[in-house]
């Protein structure tokens, strides 16, 4: 019996070490397979590259070929064709991947001309030329175009290092540049430029003459930086213009184009802010870029194309600064805090930002009643403070009141995204309040200006009667009297004076800008550098350390200072001028600080995608700038003594006034009939009801794309459980074959047992 179980142990043994042999004669057969095809592989090209080499040799001439040559040079044509295509999935090394390309391409380059048949030849040859010569065009006209796009290098290299939350204020500063391009081409080319060229010169008429009481300190500079003397009797502001009809040879109709230069500039930016909402609401619903971010990131995040040093390192930091936005988003969708101490602190953060306010607007309000005091005492027997305090403590409430927020908002412990639109929030309410308290104050000037004017009306009515009556005998034949424009009297033109007031902010507004930039972030990196070493503590980790770039702060300022722009272009036609001047300036200015003189912040956090949350505060504040211009225009009188619109109840009237005399009866009529309010309201009425409609649509799709994104997600996941239930399912499957097999070690048919579970497993 123990003979028997020996040679049956023996006989397995034999059987388990010939399956053992036929396993590894399989894996040899299957090595041998794989080089021999790596082998067949090698020797195409080698066989591919000695053809080519014996066709150098030859140096073939396709005109002297054959039709069959030629067919065997266009099946070789395609072949080479074909490897340029899947070369890059060949198992072979770097450097022979490089040979292989360049070969072929010269190949391809040199005799994909020559494919044509009989007549053809040539026609094709052109062709294949021309859709290469066509192919290079498009290329070297994308990079044009990515050339062409103004700071675009300098943008992306901050983006690389601070992050997209301080390139998305850049990248608005750029947009709001190329606005008011446009806005100052339309100024410039149909209301400044025919002015100084077709209307009347300098001192023709008292409203382009400097009066004889100002002419003596007309040039100084302190009369030009406050906008008065020869700056205020030019083309920069209203009061310069004529009311003359038609001016010119080619009788340009000025009056009619200063009033549709002024509407057109308000419908463009309208009509741009609400576009580019709506594009960038488009682009943000593109899909979730959310699931394996950081798998996207380590794999697919380096660009192999790059070939610069510095290019290089600018996607490196790029890259770092994208990883540390993906951490801390990912930290602070885990963030568990308690919830009553958090509502606590957000309340308190709130009543502090409400005193902050409260006070700067009773700042404002008592600024302005002291402002009006001083006005009716004259501004010329006060200092220059005293003259210009409304505009600097405007200035300095928007300097230091944002700083105040963000440290009152670091009790809040928002998400940084968040942070950050409270933030503009509640900058935006400061803002607000104060340009509306300054709009207050510039009506009640106007008042006062109205008033004075009155008087100033009937004095010169007075002035022209005794002048008339003293110098001029009955039945008289002297010449008429003629006096200099400069000792015209003249009544207060209270649209210059609004212009002014504007400009004037402005000026103030980007002169503290650029102070603040140079001593609150040039000096006091040049402080923390050189003195850190000789100080008793660390400068750069502890007070004062070097500044981070406040986007909340600059973004409100340029919003608010392009309102301020919209509200006062009608009145000073040089204000789009000025702005393009201070962006261009403050772009170079702010990129040079933020690269010498910043540091990334401590919380690195991704930007919004669309920017929409810019965009909504730049749409109201526009709506707000354009409501105290239409209210002037369509209620106030214009001055009777200057402006393109004297001598008008209404500055539209002007439309009336085309209407009737440069248009047929009927035109008119039908005019007057549109402009009916019975037609009007029901046409406000539908278009109110098409915008509600529209939204409600896009909101239901807006919730069937999420929907469905919650489908594919659950469905997404149900496969992955089904796999891995499959998975485990299999595991136990083996296991239990093991066991099984390791049960009947004795018994002859274990194998086929084992084969059936085998088989069940891969099944499932």
């Amino acid at each position: 019996m123990n003979d028997e179980v020996s040679i049956f142990q023996e006989e397995r043994e034999k059987e388990r070490r010939r399956r053992r042999r036929d396993g590894e004669r399989d894996k040899k057969r299957r090595e041998n397979g794989r080089r021999k095809a790596s082998k067949d592989e090698t020797s195409e090209v080698d066989n591919e590259d000695n053809e080519e080499e014996d066709d150098k040799e030859k140096e073939l001439r396709p005109e002297d070929l054959s039709p069959e040559e030629l067919e065997k040079l266009k099946e070789a044509v395609d072949e080479r064709k074909k490897l340029i295509q899947s070369l890059r999935g060949k198992p072979w090394p770097m450097k022979k991947k490089l040979v292989a390309l360049r070969e072929s391409q010269e190949f391809v380059e040199k005799y994909e001309g020559a494919l044509g048949k009989g007549k053809g030849r040539k026609l094709y040859a052109y062709k294949v030329m021309m859709t290469k010569k066509w192919m290079k065009f498009q290329r070297d006209l994308e990079n044009f175009k990515t050339a062409c796009i103004p700071w675009e290098m300098k943008i992306k290299e901050i983006e690389s290092h601070f992050g997209s939350s301080v390139a998305s204020y850049f990248i608005f500063l750029r947009w709001m540049y190329g606005i008011n391009m446009i806005l100052f081409g339309l100024t410039f080319g149909l209301v400044m430029v025919p002015e100084a060229l077709m209307g009347r010169p300098y001192g023709s008429i008292p409203r382009k003459t400097v009066p004889r009481a100002e002419e003596a300190s007309a040039m100084d500079f302190a009369v030009l930086w406050d906008c008065g003397g020869y700056a205020q009797y030019s083309v920069l502001f209203y009061g310069y213009y004529n009311n003359q009809r038609a001016i010119g040879w080619l009788k340009f109709r000025m009056p009619l184009s200063y009033f549709l230069v002024g509407v057109g500039t308000v419908a463009y930016s309208y009509m741009v802010v609400i576009r580019t909402m709506a594009r960038n609401a488009n682009e943000s619903g593109v899909g979730d870029d959310n699931s394996f971010n950081f798998s996207w990131k380590t794999f697919t995040s380096w660009d192999y194309l790059i070939g610069n040093p510095e290019t290089a390192d600018n996607k490196f930091a790029s890259i770092t600064t994208s990883f540390k936005e993906a951490i801390l988003e990912e930290q602070e969708s885990r963030k568990d805090d308690n919830i009553h101490l958090t509502r606590f602190l957000r309340v308190l953060a709130n009543f502090l930002v409400l005193c902050c306010l409260a006070g700067s607007g009773y700042l404002i309000y008592f600024v302005v009643r002291r402002s009006q005091k001083f006005a009716l005492d004259g501004l010329e027997n006060h200092t220059w403070w005293e003259r210009n305090e409304v505009n600097m403590v405007m200035s300095l409430l928007g300097m230091f009141c944002p700083m105040l927020f963000d440290v009152i908002s670091t009790l809040e412990n928002y998400h940084p995204r968040v942070a950050l639109q409270w933030q503009l929030g509640r900058i935006f309410a400061l803002f607000l309040g104060n340009l509306y308290t300054f709009i207050i104050a510039l009506m009640d000037e106007i008042n006062l200006k109205r008033e004075e004017e009155m008087i100033v009306k009937f004095n010169i009515t007075m002035w022209e009667t005794s002048l008339y009556n003293g110098t001029e005998p009955e039945n008289s034949t002297a010449p008429p009297i003629s006096i200099h424009p400069a000792d015209v009297p003249r009544g207060p033109c209270w649209e210059t004076m609004v212009g002014q007031e504007f400009v004037r902010l402005i000026i103030s507004d980007t002169m503290t800008t650029y102070i603040t930039l140079l001593i609150g972030d040039f000096i006091r990196a040049v402080l923390v550098r050189f003195l850190n070493y000789c100080w008793c503590w660390d400068l750069e980790a502890g007070f004062p350390s070097y500044s981070e770039f406040d986007v909340s702060g600059n973004v409100l300022g340029l919003i608010f200072n392009q309102g301020m722009i919209w509200m006062g272009a009608f009145y000073a036609p040089c204000l789009p001028a000025l702005n393009v001047l201070r962006l261009h300036v403050s772009m170079y200015l702010q990129c040079w600080s933020v690269m010498c003189c910043n540091v990334p912040q401590e919380r690195v956090f991704k930007a919004s995608g669309s920017n929409n949350f810019y965009m909504a505060m730049l749409l109201v504040i526009l709506f707000l700038s354009t409501l105290p211009a239409i209210y002037t225009i369509v209620t106030i009188p214009p001055s009777f003594d200057c402006g393109p619109f004297s001598g008008k109840k209404r500055m539209f009237d002007v439309i009336h006034e085309t209407l009737e005399s440069d248009f047929p009866a009927w035109f008119g009529k039908v005019f007057s009939y549109a402009s009916n309010p019975g037609l009007v309201l029901p046409f406000i009425l539908l278009m109110v009801l098409a915008i509600y409609y529209l939204q409600s649509t896009s909101k239901s799709y807006k919730e069937a794309n999420v929907e469905l994104k919650k489908k594919l997600q659950a469905q997404n996941e149900e496969n992955k459980k089904k796999n891995k239930r499959a998975a485990l399912q299999a595991q136990m499957v083996l296991e239990e074959a093991r066991k099984v097999a390791s049960q009947t070690a004795g018994q002859p048919n274990n194998s086929t047992v084992l084969q059936e579970y085998e088989s069940e497993a891969f099944y499932f």
